[in-house]
Parts: structure tokens; sequence; C-alpha cells
């Protein structure tokens, strides 16, 4: 309908009242029209157009606005829901997008990198610790971790009659009997199991990954000393590495020392080389990315032919120099943070085998967290040089090297 609409007339005595009755049916758009926009002035009575008023007994109350009619503001009815109800085109310009779509990209440029490595690195530390179960528990089901395979050098210079399967026969008379492993590839063939052939540590250097047990670290074949402590020297076979695959993707690269010892209750310096049976180097997601240590590559250490102990120490990024070893505890949960601790002989002596994985030079003096009492003095085991446990006096000043809890 629309207000030029003929409409039944009936006369008002009162032409002011603003309460009129229409029909309710027939002039619904004119509700509308009230419902949104009234006039409540007493000083803008609107004119009485009886024209627009219904006789019919079905009514309701409401005010009348005409388009003839204005208010104080000197607007009608339909200007008035106009300007109420503003019609407009809105729509961004073109630059408003692209500044918009600027915003969003560098703030996603800033907290994506950052986003991803706090996922990565939490999923990293759980895929670590269920390894290391598996591989505790895989372990204890062991006899003995020592004897496996042939390890034998040449009988003369030149010969070509040497042998050395230790490593793969320990993977696959040994270990594969007490947990599932997929593959399992010969020296010559590790990167068909998943291992890249090249990492970077955790200083950034980039590295080819070692194939023999003295690539690993010359020291863990053969190495002396002479200082004021004294004279010692070690020695052992070189033995090749092997490689296998396990069942959850983990790719493993392991070092075999089939003549390997047990703890004899030291009280005094001593090697530690003898007492490594194993020596793991992992990658929780084989030759994928991004093949740094401390992130997806690992290191993980046997110790002892029977009553074996496993350790996988995540070293803090830095050693911490010139520590005694009251503060050492203090040092490495303060500037290290709550998440680090001192690390115990076995992990120390895992992180001097895997020096050139890890970077960080361990086995220069490194405090240990376990003692010893000599002469009624408390005394802290550290790493000396060369592979080599040693006592040191009370209060003196060494390094320490924090690993994670």
């Amino acid at each position: 309908m629309t207000l030029a609409e003929p409409v039944p007339q009936l006369a008002l005595s009162d032409c002011t009242t603003k309460e009129v009755s229409v029909t309710a049916e027939k002039y619904s758009s004119l509700r509308a029209v009230a419902d949104r926009v009234a006039i409540q002035s007493t000083n803008a009575v609107p004119p009485c157009h009886a024209e627009l008023v219904s006789a019919s007994d079905q009514r309701w109350k409401l005010p009348v606005l005409l388009d003839r009619s204005r208010n104080k503001s000197g607007m009608t009815p339909t200007e008035s829901v106009l300007q109420l109800n503003p019609i407009k085109n809105t729509a961004f310009t073109m630059a408003e997008i692209l500044l918009s779509l600027t915003i969003i990209g560098v703030v996603a440029a800033i907290t994506l990198p950052s986003l991803t490595g706090n996922i990565n690195e939490r999923t990293w530390n759980t895929q670590r610790k269920a390894l290391y179960a598996r591989f505790s528990q895989a372990i204890a089901l062991m006899p003995a971790l020592n004897g496996y395979g042939v390890l034998k050098e040449e009988s003369s210079a030149g010969a070509s009659d040497a042998e050395d399967t230790a490593a793969e026969t320990f993977v696959t008379n040994g270990l594969s009997k007490v947990m599932k492993i997929n593959n399992i590839c010969d020296n010559e063939h590790v990167q068909d199991c998943g291992l890249n052939s090249t990492f970077t540590d955790m200083l950034g250097s980039i590295k080819s990954l070692p194939l023999t047990m003295t690539d690993l670290n010359a020291s863990m074949t053969q190495t002396s000393y002479s200082d004021t402590t004294g004279t010692g020297s070690f020695s052992m076979l070189n033995t090749k590495a092997a490689a296998f695959e396990t069942q959850n993707g983990e790719s493993i690269l392991l070092f075999y020392n089939p003549n390997c010892v047990a703890a004899m209750g030291e009280t005094s310096n001593y090697f530690m080389q003898p007492k490594v049976c194993v020596n793991m180097v992992y990658d929780l997601n084989g030759n994928k990315g991004p093949n740094t240590t401390g992130k997806d590559i690992g290191i993980m250490t046997i110790f002892y032919p029977t009553d074996s102990i496993v350790v996988a120490p995540t070293p803090y990024r830095t050693k911490f120099l010139n520590v005694t070893d009251t503060d050492a505890s203090r040092v490495c949960t303060q500037d290290a943070g709550s998440d680090y601790r001192i690390p115990n002989l076995s992990e120390l002596g895992s992180m001097f085998v895997n020096n050139s994985i890890l970077g960080l030079d361990i086995g220069r003096g490194d405090y240990s967290s376990e003692k010893i009492v000599l002469n009624g003095s408390i005394h802290y085991w550290v790493m000396g040089s060369y592979g080599q446990y040693r006592i040191p006096s009370t209060g003196a000043q060494w390094s320490v090297t924090c690993v994670k809890r």
C-alpha cells in the first residue's frame, strides 16, 4: 500500500490527538513506519488528515506519521526513517584490503616460526622420551651386551684379513630379538636406513656422519695422558658402525664395542672407554630435517655388559666455566633454566663419546652430580681430558655442562 491510496473516512472531534485507529490488516506498512519513527513532541503536533484514518472496528493505537507533517528538526517521517537507516555502499577500497593483507602477513611471519618451533620441540621431547623408554626396556631383556660378532685386526700391515661384523651382528642377533626393527643396514649402506650423510651440530657447524668409532671420537680407540696426577693410556680396536630403522620410524646409527667391561667400584681416576658397550646416534624423523643435534638428532649410550645403564643426555647449548663443586647445581638451575640439572657420571661419559655430534668439547674438566668420600672429604667426580673420570680436590674450579631433566 502507498500513502496515496484511498482510505475510509472518519471524522474526529479532536484533530490534535495522536492516537488514531487504522485497520491493522490492510495498513500494516504504516505500522512499520510508525514503529521506527515516533514524533513525541507536543510542540509539533501533526495536522489531522482524516483521509488516512480507518473506521474499522479492528483497531490498535499508534502515532500516525505523515509525509505532510514535519518534526522539530523540519524533517518529514520518510526523511526521519532514512536518517535512522541510511542506505550506504559499505565496501572496502583496494588500498584498505591490501593494507589489511600486509598486516596479517607481517604478523604471521613473526609468530608462525616461533609457534611451529615450539610445537616441534614438544614433539621431539616426547619422541626422545619414548625412544629412551623402549631401549631401556629392551636392553634389560638381554642377558649380556658383549661378545657379539667378530672383530679382528689384520694379521700384518697391508694384509686383507681384518674382519669386523660386530655392530651388524649385535643388531641382528641381539637387539632385534628384544625390540621391533624394520630394516638393518651395513656400514656401506647406512643411508638406506634413513640417515643423512651430513648433520648440523649444536653450534651450527655442518659435519659428515661418522662411520667408525675413531671417526666418532679418536679418544675412544687410543689415548694417553701424562700430568701431575700421573700417566695413563688406553687403546682398543676401531669398529665400524651399522644402522637400523625402528618400527616407529627412527633411524639409528650404532657403534658397538664387543669387549666392554663392567664397573669395578673404582675409587681413583680411570678411563671410561672400556665401559661403553653401545653408542647410538638417532634421528627421530630420518633424513627429513632439520637434521640438527638437540632437535631431531640425539645421542644414547649404554654402559656395562650386565646391569647395564642407558643414558640419553640432551645438553644445554653452552658450558659454564670456572665453577666450583658447590655452585654447579645452582648454575644449571639459574643460568641454564629450571629444566636443566648437573649430569651424572654416565651422562658425562656419553657426551664425551659424542663430542663430534654435539660440538660442545666435553671432557676438559666437567663436573658430575656423583660424589665420593675420601679421607673424610666429599669430592665430585669430573670428566677429565681423554675420557678419564677424575677426582679433583674439594673446591676446585672446573666447568659444568647442564643436561635437560
